[in-house]
């Protein structure tokens, strides 16, 4: 057996002046599986080429209309999840075994005007609604599968919350 690679991503944490962090409901895709805990923080795959500073600050714009943000924080490790094995072959049109992904913390220096869920006018964007969230309610608000990395991800950035 093959064993796939791992697809390279970013993943962002987007901070508000009080301390949430930006989450989106998932649209859909094989990820959400119609399962209700769908909320995840913006994240995409890095480009041919491109760093992933760049490619986060890319996803964000892309998923969000973001602009407005500052750079707090790199996680210091690649952060790596598998995808559920009935998903594997399927996803990502059958090329990746789950990602490893570079987070960025972000902090939200803009107006809640400015986030705009279908930046491409598509009206197929990303997410479906979006919300600020506490840092602590993050892992029991992700798809299972990616729960051990949002634990990681909160580990790596939680000096940055607020109490």
């Amino acid at each position: 057996m093959v064993t796939l690679p791992y697809r390279p991503c970013v993943g962002v944490m987007l901070l508000n002046a009080d301390g949430r962090v930006f989450v989106g409901a998932r649209a859909g895709g094989n990820e959400a599986m119609r399962l209700e805990k769908v909320w995840q923080m913006p994240q995409g795959g890095i480009d041919a080429g491109e760093d992933p500073l760049s490619a986060a600050r890319r996803e964000l714009y892309e998923e969000t209309g973001i602009r407005s943000a500052e750079l707090l924080f790199e996680a210091p490790n690649w952060i790596t999840y598998d995808l559920p094995p009935e998903l594997v072959g399927k996803a990502w049109k059958g090329k990746w075994r789950g990602q490893t992904q570079r987070w960025f913390a972000f902090r939200f220096t803009g107006v809640e005007s400015e986030i705009n869920l279908d930046v491409a006018g598509s009206g197929d964007p990303e997410f479906l609604e979006w919300r600020w969230m506490a840092m602590s309610d993050l892992v029991d608000m992700v798809v299972p599968f990616k729960r051990a990395a949002y634990v990681e991800v909160v580990a790596a950035f939680r000096h940055l919350s607020t109490p």
